[in-house]
């Protein structure tokens, strides 16, 4: 953006058309002074033909980081500021356990529009003194994140990942693992944090039980609502919420940053109502945070057509919006939606269901987004 209209050229280096497919991504603004926590991003994705054509070196340019304030707004990709300086946490992916597009949905536009594709989501943890990153989940999206992670924590390559935390046994939460065995990385002992069921499945079911014999991941136990310490100063603590048990528990995960910057990671639950049955109030845990990324798979009722969704046990985010909107803004503000199925309409931020949502005070997390104490 110069002088407040937007620049049409594309940001591919080596392209130099006014107006090409590269454009159709959304790229962000960085403002001085932005209450958004900072971004980073990648060169939009190209095709084998495009990277031939546009040359390797722009199809593998490098992620880019940056302050933002809304997504209708543009900027120069190869404005860089500098990486935070404390301890932070980084979103990795946004959907739901089968990404967007899902597979099978052939027809899907989102297929050849990479700035409309959304990993499945996951959550990252740097210690930019050290280089060194940890992983809120093991996607299907697993070797792209590790990529991310590695971009934006500007440590070596090796280890891969210097820890794992795993949230539950669905199918979008852990299989990434595969990816640390002998037929693929081979990592040596990664530290995998897990809940006693969770941990148990690992343990007893192949092909994840080689990993386990073979010294690739080093499993590491979890009591629900005591912290581990993975950089000093930085507590991760597990955290129980109902959702579908049929291979282990499930957990959420508070982070709490140096400076007392807390973050909520709650990818999946049933409904906040059966959290209210254990004791446990979605206010109550809001207000111990400043930034709380919330389970947001459907929008509203009917999103499935054909289905009975209470088959498929997640809030709607009409429902948090609902449950939430007596609260200060201050507390609304904090909400993030993540975990967003293919099918929700919030997906894309011109629809009427993304209105809904900042109108309501509220807004869905963007992949690359940074929380941080400092940034500078």
């Amino acid at each position: 953006m110069i002088g407040g209209k937007v620049v049409r050229t594309c940001p591919v280096v080596a392209c130099r058309a006014l107006s090409c497919r590269h454009t159709r991504r959304r790229i962000l603004l960085p403002m001085d002074a932005s209450p958004r926590p900072a971004k980073f991003n990648d060169h939009p994705a190209l095709s084998r033909r495009d990277a031939i054509s546009l040359g390797a070196a722009a199809a593998m340019a490098p992620f880019a980081f940056r302050n933002t304030r809304a997504s209708e707004e543009s900027t120069d990709m190869h404005q860089v500021p500098k990486r935070p300086v404390t301890p932070f946490t980084v979103v990795l992916g946004i959907a739901q356990d089968g990404g967007v597009p899902q597979a099978g949905s052939f027809g899907d536009p989102r297929w050849d529009d990479r700035a409309q594709r959304k990993s499945v989501v996951s959550l990252g943890l740097v210690d930019p003194a050290s280089g060194k990153r940890w992983i809120i989940d093991a996607t299907p999206d697993f070797p792209r994140q590790l990529l991310e992670l590695h971009r934006i924590s500007g440590g070596p390559a090796r280890p891969a990942v210097d820890g794992v935390f795993l949230t539950h046994a669905h199918i979008g939460h852990y299989p990434g693992l595969m990816y640390l065995g002998k037929e693929s990385i081979g990592a040596s002992r990664v530290p995998t944090y897990a809940m006693p069921r969770m941990r148990a499945f690992l343990e007893q079911n192949g092909p994840w039980s080689q990993l386990v014999s073979l010294g690739n991941i080093e499993l590491k136990p979890l009591v629900a609502g005591e912290a581990v310490e993975p950089i000093p100063g930085v507590r991760v603590t597990p955290i129980l919420v109902p959702h579908r048990a049929e291979f282990s528990e499930t957990v959420a995960y508070r982070i709490e940053l140096p400076g007392g910057k807390r973050v909520l990671w709650l990818p999946d639950i049933d409904s906040w109502r059966a959290w209210d049955d254990t004791g446990t109030r979605l206010e109550d845990v809001l207000a111990t945070v400043d930034v709380a990324y919330l389970d947001g798979c459907f929008f509203a009722d009917g999103e499935l057509p054909g289905r009975d969704m209470s088959k498929v046990p997640h809030p709607l985010m009409t429902d948090t919006i609902a449950r939430l909107a007596a609260l200060p803004e201050t507390e609304r503000a904090k909400v993030r939606f993540i975990h967003l199925n293919h099918t929700n309409p919030a997906l894309d931020p011109s629809s009427d269901a993304a209105r809904v949502i900042r109108d309501a005070g509220m807004r869905v997390a963007e992949e690359g987004e940074i929380v941080a104490a400092q940034h500078v």
